[in-house]
């Protein structure tokens, strides 16, 4: 499945939320979205082509709806996440 393709129902399972949350939801899509684009350096169409991006995406939309506090429990990252952001990064430096 692409980004473009995964529906809110999806999201909102992934994150165990409630359906009153799907604002907060819409928040974190677009901003997982710019986090997965700035990093990897890829457009909106080049996302769609990795289909394992929507994996860090459903991934960072859930990080984002665990640690909506100002602290954290853990400072440690997400291997997968990671890994599968690393192979998609076309602007390295």
């Amino acid at each position: 499945m692409k980004i473009s393709e995964v529906p809110d129902s999806i999201i909102i399972k992934n994150c165990n939320a409630y359906e009153e949350d799907s604002d907060l939801i819409e928040v974190y899509k677009d901003s997982a979205k710019a986090y997965i684009k700035g990093y990897t350096g890829l457009s909106d169409e080049e996302l769609d082509k990795y289909e394992d991006l929507t994996t860090a995406y459903l991934c960072i939309i859930g990080d984002m709806y665990d640690n909506r506090s100002f602290t954290v429990d853990s400072d440690k990252n997400n291997r997968m996440l990671q890994s599968i952001m690393d192979m998609h990064c076309i602007n390295l430096l």
